[in-house]
Formats: structure tokens, sequence, C-alpha cells
């Protein structure tokens, strides 16, 4: 299949063309030629004004419930919500039935996605059936395909198996993955502990029952001298805790969602189970602190948290609510809504490029002879998420039937092409 990208904007620091406006001609799923004029015959001419192109997107932490859970999500309807949303590789949580612990649950997801075009990458669970007791055979894991190891939703409280843990992987230059939950502090907690937490009288779970995580799992990182991915970040003092930390030279990095960019806990006063999340959505300060994060580079990947939830678990009574929202379809979107001043260049970077370097994928630039791996996108059109276009198989979104600036125009991965 021959492609044609015409007049793209470049924004791969990888990339010899980088920052320029380019012709791109793509050939059997690779770049053959890369110049200011192409006339060559496409099955497949993409143009358009304002188009960005970037190594394709990665997304690090998202759920397709399969094996086990299959009614909220399968890896066939996420990714077709990644697909759609821009994304050309996803990691997996292993917070499925049985969870994905082992060697087999590793090597079952890559055979059931092998040649998509969006590329699955499972986590491996830490710790064994994710019981937070014994660790869980993580060199297997890695030798069959993991690309990370975390206990994903039920991140370890144990100092010395997350110690363990950290220095396990060192074997292997691996990474571990954690959410910032004590769960030990406000056990009972549904959102933010603060004064709107008091006014519509929900139990609270207080910014220190993350922040006291992440001096934890630093102090340990520090003594390992491991590697560590903290996500979900979202107060803060937790940005402060990691830039400090890599100013030390430890090997830590963090991502935050789009909804703790978008959301605050003011906006909960409806009770709208959508956006009851954990880690919770914190105070407007925070927020506007996470997104001046962001813009100047403190954080380093957007992550989904892409959690799936049938319909009886959140229309219900917000007590009775599970965690989480889609959000491969939107992510992109709802940062370039929150965030429009965010160049070409550093959505390249924490959509993609920094997520590859952190957990060693390889290297998608855009250059002559190399695959094509891509996305391409405008932050000038505008996009709404609709029932009939939702890709996932849930539909707990906050974001549905509302505008959001920026839209994905076609992705390309392993010699498969969609425009959208």
């Amino acid at each position: 299949m021959k492609i044609l990208l015409s007049k793209v904007f470049i924004a791969d620091e990888t990339s010899p063309y980088n920052q320029s406006v380019q012709d791109i001609f793509i050939q059997n799923g690779i770049i053959k030629n890369i110049s200011a004029n192409i006339n060559e015959n496409a099955d497949e001419i993409i143009s358009g004004e304002n188009l960005i192109v970037t190594q394709g997107w990665v997304d690090i932490f998202s759920h397709f419930n399969e094996p086990g859970f299959e009614y909220k999500e399968t890896i066939q309807s996420g990714s077709q919500s990644a697909l759609v949303g821009g994304f050309t590789n996803v990691f997996l949580l292993p917070n499925t039935n049985p969870t994905v612990s082992t060697k087999a649950q590793i090597e079952f997801i890559k055979n059931k996605t092998n040649n998509n075009i969006v590329t699955v990458f499972p986590i491996g669970a830490a710790t064994k059936n994710i019981e937070g007791k014994d660790l869980a055979e993580m060199y297997d894991m890695h030798n069959s395909g993991a690309i990370a190891f975390s206990d994903g939703l039920s991140p370890l409280q144990t100092s010395g198996l997350l110690l363990k843990a950290l220095q396990y992987v060192k074997a292997f230059n691996g990474t571990i993955i954690q959410m910032p939950i004590d769960k030990s502090i406000a056990t009972h907690g549904l959102m933010n502990e603060g004064i709107t937490s008091t006014q519509i009288g929900l139990a609270g779970l207080p910014a220190i029952a993350e922040e006291i995580i992440i001096k934890r799992d630093i102090d340990l990182l520090n003594y390992t001298n491991s590697k560590l991915h903290i996500t979900g970040v979202s107060t803060a003092k937790s940005i402060e805790l990691i830039s400090e930390a890599k100013k030390q030279g430890l090997q830590i990095t963090c991502s935050v969602t789009p909804y703790h960019l978008f959301f605050c806990d003011e906006d909960l006063k409806d009770y709208d189970t959508n956006l009851k999340v954990n880690p919770p959505l914190r105070t407007k300060e925070n927020v506007l602190a996470l997104r001046e994060a962001v813009v100047a580079g403190r954080v380093d990947c957007i992550a989904s948290h892409h959690l799936p939830q049938d319909i009886d678990s959140k229309i219900c009574e917000f007590e009775a609510a599970k965690n989480g929202m889609i959000g491969l379809q939107t992510s992109f979107n709802a940062v370039n809504e929150i965030l429009p001043q965010l160049t070409p260049q550093q959505l390249s970077n924490i959509f993609s490029l920094n997520a590859r370097k952190i957990f060693g994928l390889t290297n998608a630039s855009i250059n002559i002879n190399a695959k094509a791996d891509i996305t391409v996108f405008t932050k000038k059109e505008e996009t709404i998420l609709t029932k009939e276009n939702n890709r996932s198989l849930s539909v707990n979104s906050p974001f549905f039937n509302q505008i959001l600036k920026g839209k994905v125009v076609a992705v390309m991965n392993n010699n498969l092409f969609k425009k959208l």
C-alpha cells in the first residue's frame, strides 16, 4: 500500500526533518521518501491545513479487561478505542482474571494481538495474583514480552516487597509502575478531602495519602538505584517531590491523566459518578499546578488511565460506584483543549517520545527507510465523543457530547493504515 502525507509538520526530535513541513511517502509500511514536494501515485493521500505528524502515540496505563471481564472491554474493542484516539502502542494493566502474573498470561496477550495496527504491551504483575504478598516471576514475564511491572490498580503497599521488586527488575533494567495510593489512609474516602467534600457530604481522601507513598517510594528507589514510574500524580506536592528526586539523579519518571488536568473536586457537586476516580480529582490549585508542570516539561507522559466500567457500576449511588473512566479516545483532545499552548514538539514528547525512552520501546524516527509508526493530527479542528462513535464497550466518560479541540486524522503501524 502506498500512502502520501502532503505538507505535514514533522514534530520528532529524533528526525533530521524535525520542525519542518514536508511530504512523506510510505510504501508497504516503510518511509521511502521525505521532501518538500513528492509526485508519486498513492492509494491514500492525506492532506489538509495544519497537519502534524509524530511518532505513534504511546499510552502506558490502560485496562482492556481481557481475560475475565470482557463485558466491560475486550482487547479488540480497547484497541479500536486506542486507534481512534491516535495511539499505536498501549500498555495493558494486569488486573484481569486470571491476573497477568505468569509467562503464559503474557504470551496469551502477545499472541492475541500480533501484527495489529495497535501494538499491545502487557504489564506484568509485580506480585503473584496481585495479592501483594510474594513477588511474581518477573524475569520469565520479561523474557516473554512484559514491558514493565506493576500491580496496577492495587499498588504495592508493603515497603519490603516494593524494595525487593525494585531490586529484582535491575537484573534486566526493568521498570516498576506505581499508582500513588496509601490504602491505609482514609480507607473509605470517596473524593478529595477538602471544602467541597465537606459541603456535599462525601468522605474525603486526603492528598497526604498520595504524597506519603511517593516519599516512601522515592526513598526505596534511592536505596536500590532502580527505575520507577509513578502514574496518576494528582497534587502539586507530588510533582515537587518527583522533580526533586530527578534533580538528585534518581531514575524516576511520572505521568498525569487528562482528567486530573481537566476537572477538579468542585466538578463533583452534581455527584457525577463518571468523575469518581482514584487518585481522586483534586482542588483547583492542584489542577493549575499540574497544568503548569506539563507545560514546563516536569511531567514525562500523559497516561489515559482508560478504565471501563459497566453501567451497573456507574449508574448507582456515588458511594457504591466504582472508580475510573474510559479515556483513550479523548486523551489528546482533553489535553489540547485545556492546554492549547502546548507546541507540537511538546505533544510529541508527552504522548510518544518520553514513553518510548522510559520503557525502551523501539525508536520510530520519522526518517527515510524507517518503519512507519506514526500519528497524524491537527490541533485546530474539533472532535465530539458520542455514543455512536464511541469504540469502547463501556460508556463511563464525562466527555460525551462535549466539543474538544484537536482531531486525529490518521495512524499507521505494522504496515497497517487507518484514515479517521
